[in-house]
């Protein structure tokens, strides 16, 4: 079977950050770093593991930094040459995209993720392209995006990825319906945004990495706002699924909603840990800490 290629991705990263104020106030929350590189650092990476050619950012106000950081800095670049510091100088270098590899467009207003997606509709153009959030950041030797992709070139259509969640927990999520296995994934039977209690087809949610068909513009531009009087993406997709399949990948690698303090914090230890030169001081740390430093009554 023969697909197009994935060769773009968007990035939906003009959310307000809200929930970390006042951190964010002057600051974009995609720009926090975790361990080292910012959060949006992780999200372009993993695509680029999964081959994506072009990255494309729909972006808010005070969201410059952004496009600054995927940018080259000549004058860090001089000093650091001067002062023979080769090792970050290679860093910067990996983590850089090709020159023309990126695009920035505007979500001028908070309409919600579907109308995000759908202000990106000119630059993906007539191609089947990767939609990543970049609150989430996945942890595992390979990963989430490369999996789908994998799954895609065999299969076509439409891929999400999914995991598991406590089943008492479903309601809060997007849930599918599981089908027949196909290579490493499944064919998805049904999607259900945030079912009643008891209802859930299954303990599957939608995790924030998608692979999508171009039509999903079309649609998004006449859809109806929905939960939160905002275009709801998985409206779309439901709209989608009538004519179009949707497969899903099981991904058991680990998820972080750097969106909240407490995914942030968990993805610090976490990537803290899986560093070979800081995971037993960060473990001593975790050790040490969780016995000195009580709340404060």
């Amino acid at each position: 079977m023969t697909n197009k290629k994935i060769r773009k991705a968007v990035f939906p990263v003009a959310g307000l950050g809200t929930r970390f104020l006042p951190a964010t106030k002057a600051i974009p929350k995609e720009m926090l770093t975790v361990v080292d590189k910012p959060v949006i650092q992780y999200v372009v990476d993993e695509a680029r593991e999964a081959g994506i050619e072009h990255f494309i950012f729909v972006t808010g106000r005070n969201k410059a930094v952004i496009e600054d950081h995927f940018d080259i800095q000549f004058e860090l670049n001089a000093t650091l040459r001067e002062r023979g510091k080769t090792e970050p100088l290679e860093r910067l270098a990996a983590m850089q995209p090709a020159a023309g590899t990126t695009s920035f467009t505007r979500q001028q207003e908070p309409l919600g993720l579907g109308h995000a997606v759908w202000c990106a509709r000119e630059l993906v153009g007539d191609e089947p392209f990767a939609l990543l959030l970049p609150d989430m950041i996945m942890q595992s030797r390979k990963s989430c995006m490369a999996e789908m992709a994998e799954l895609y070139e065999h299969t076509g259509g439409n891929v999400i990825a999914l995991q598991e969640c406590d089943p008492a927990e479903a309601h809060k999520y997007g849930i599918v319906g599981k089908g027949r296995d196909v290579r490493n994934g499944f064919e998805i039977t049904k999607m259900v945004e945030k079912p009643k209690p008891g209802t859930a087809p299954s303990s599957l949610y939608i995790n924030g990495r998608y692979i999508l068909q171009p039509e999903i513009f079309k649609i998004l531009a006449t859809q109806e706002r929905g939960a939160g009087n905002e275009i709801q993406l998985t409206d779309a997709m439901l709209t989608l699924a009538k004519s179009q399949p949707f497969h899903g990948v099981h991904y058991r690698g680990r998820t972080f909603d750097c969106g909240s303090p407490e995914g942030f914090i968990e993805a610090n230890i976490a990537f803290g840990l899986w560093r070979p030169d800081m995971h037993a001081h960060v473990l001593s740390a975790i050790e040490r800490l969780s016995t000195e430093v009580a709340p404060p009554q």
